[in-house]
């Protein structure tokens, strides 16, 4: 691995090395992360505006759901092309060419939605581009976090990165319900767009201390990191797991918005409280995960995790009423954060530095991908019966999965496979 950039790294405290604060003691990570939980704020107000407008604009459940598949399913398709991309290009320009091209698409998604010219096919399309400059970028991104930080603090930054997503979206779900009530969805998507010049203002003046990539044909570079992966039996195993769960997770996210409108009969202000309630649970989870996965590790985690969201799933079933079903988003969000946090770390560290982007767009492709094949099955399930039978449905997936899987894909053990930069 190369030398750290950021030598000023403290060693006293809620700071020293091991510590569950001590990236935040790397002035590049602490940057980065106060500019990305901004982009993933607006994000977040996004993506409340977005699945609420297509409550507005049509009643198919299946299109409902598509939005969020829309933003997971160019993970799946382009991720591969990105993380070979990652790997034989700068990383920081790659994120800056990223972030530069979804600040004009959420530009353009705010006029033309403040125009009144949006109807369901076209916010598919903003939010599915929008889907493939996030798949441009999350490669290069989650790759990029090993320039930030020392090794031995890598699983605490990737969890406080998790906490910077989960702060948004506790905070961000409610705002963007608060925005929509008051004004209209152009404006969320108006703060979207601006919300992503920080983080291009943070990159452009981040200069890590990194080898050159070195470049390889594209189809080769892919090739290599689809071997590693399929030879890697450490690194099969948890793909497949990222991918069991992300079909069984998907359900919550997909059907939430025709949730709250039609069975608890509930605001744009109430839906952003579900979103807020998963968010903060995500973040009360994600500051003792890596504490937790030591103790008791990643096998256990994992399973704690999806039960959490199997019980999210029971209790939104039963519930009628919002005070209900605000114990669902807890529930959920604490296990969103516990297995797949959980999986993220095993996969970053079993990865060698020169493939990191290609493996881990590799892992995205495969959970991201199973959760828009998700999100569109339990749409299209819940079309032709009742959301609670899509519901118990996708908890049995979960539960089936964990089952199975402990056995025959078990979480790799604590030193297997590990890369060695």
């Amino acid at each position: 691995m190369p030398p750290n950039p950021d030598s000023s790294h403290a060693h006293k405290g809620l700071l020293a090395s091991g510590k569950t604060l001590a990236p935040f003691g790397y002035p590049a990570f602490r940057a980065i992360w106060i500019a990305n939980l901004v982009s993933n704020l607006g994000s977040m107000i996004q993506s409340v505006a977005a699945a609420w407008l297509m409550t507005d604009l049509t009643n198919s459940h299946v299109l409902i759901a598509l939005v969020q598949a829309s933003t997971t399913l160019p993970i799946m398709a382009f991720g591969v092309f990105a993380g070979a991309i990652a790997d034989n290009f700068d990383r920081r320009r790659v994120m800056l060419a990223a972030q530069s091209g979804m600040l004009l698409i959420s530009t353009a998604l705010a006029l033309v939605s403040w125009a009144g010219m949006i109807g369901p096919w076209s916010l598919l399309l903003f939010t599915l581009l929008v889907g493939i400059g996030t798949a441009l970028n999350s490669p290069a991104w989650q790759a990029s976090v090993r320039a930030q930080v020392g090794k031995r603090d890598l699983p605490q930054a990737i969890s406080l990165n998790s906490v910077a997503f989960n702060l948004a979206r506790s905070v961000g779900p409610a705002l963007g319900g608060v925005l929509i009530s008051l004004w209209s969805t152009s404006l969320a998507f108006a703060l979207n767009a601006l919300s992503y010049t920080l983080l291009i203002v943070v990159l452009l003046r981040w200069r890590p201390q990194i080898s050159p990539p070195r470049r390889i044909p594209m189809m080769a570079s892919i090739a290599i990191g689809l071997r590693f992966c399929a030879g890697s039996g450490s690194v099969r195993r948890i793909l497949i797991r990222g991918f069991c769960l992300g079909v069984g997770f998907a359900g919550y996210a997909a059907l939430l918005p025709v949730i709250v409108r039609n069975r608890l009969h509930g605001s744009e202000i109430d839906y952003g409280l579900m979103l807020g309630g998963f968010g903060i649970a995500s973040i009360l989870a994600a500051l003792f995960v890596s504490n937790l996965r030591r103790r008791i590790g990643s096998e256990a985690v994992v399973g704690i995790g999806t039960i959490a969201f199997i019980i999210g799933y029971l209790i939104l079933m039963q519930a009628g009423n919002m005070p209900a079903a605000i114990p669902a988003a807890f529930a959920a969000g604490s296990g969103w954060v516990l297995a797949l946090t959980t999986i993220n770390v095993a996969m970053q560290v079993r990865a060698p530095e020169e493939i990191l982007g290609r493996c881990m767009s590799i892992y995205q492709a495969t959970t991201f991908g199973g959760m828009a094949l998700g999100a569109w099955g339990w749409g299209t399930l819940s079309d032709y019966t009742t959301i609670p039978l899509t519901l118990a449905a996708a908890g049995a997936w979960l539960t089936l999965s964990l089952v199975l899987l402990r056995l025959l894909a078990p979480m790799p053990m604590k030193g297997e496979g590990i890369a060695e930069d």
